[in-house]
């Protein structure tokens, strides 16, 4: 466990990338670095980078249409927990509750399958958008790492 950790510090984490598809294997490998001061389970770091992939990849698609942008992500780790955004300056959602629904989606022409949203409620602990036409897009994403730090700050007790 990091001091900084033990000591209950908020550590944060800022990078902002090209909306090209190539550059949701960035944001995962740089979101997966960024926990490994928890030491996350394999579940836990697959599932944070998978709620990554999917918002990464709703930005590149839907927010900037495929056309190029800049995505922004921006971590916080503090007391155990992950507060997650990724956010875009692209073209909006017009009704955030119905492009959350499961299955639903702007391009039913493409291979998409409408669940991107969805994966990442099921992943995270809570997820939440913002959103508005023509102002982009920001998801925010949360999910705790609390019983990580117990774990080992019993671990580093038993050592003493």
């Amino acid at each position: 466990m990091m001091e900084s950790e033990a000591r209950g510090m908020k550590e944060e984490m800022k990078l902002e990338f090209d909306a090209i598809s190539e550059n949701e294997g960035l944001a995962r490998v740089v979101i997966a670095a960024f926990l490994t001061r928890l030491d996350p389970t394999l579940e836990q770091l697959q599932d944070v980078k998978t709620a990554v992939s999917e918002a990464v990849t709703n930005a590149v698609i839907h927010g900037y249409e495929e056309k190029g942008g800049k995505i922004q992500m921006t971590a916080t780790l503090e007391n155990g927990q992950l507060s997650l955004s990724i956010s875009d300056k692209g073209v909006g959602i017009e009704n955030v509750q119905e492009a959350m629904q499961p299955l639903f989606t702007t391009r039913p022409e493409g291979e998409r399958s409408g669940m991107g949203f969805s994966f990442m409620e099921a992943f995270m602990d809570r997820v939440e958008v913002e959103s508005s036409p023509g102002n982009g897009t920001i998801v925010h994403m949360w999910k705790s790492f609390q019983e990580n730090i117990l774990s080992q700050s019993r671990l580093l007790s038993r050592q003493v």
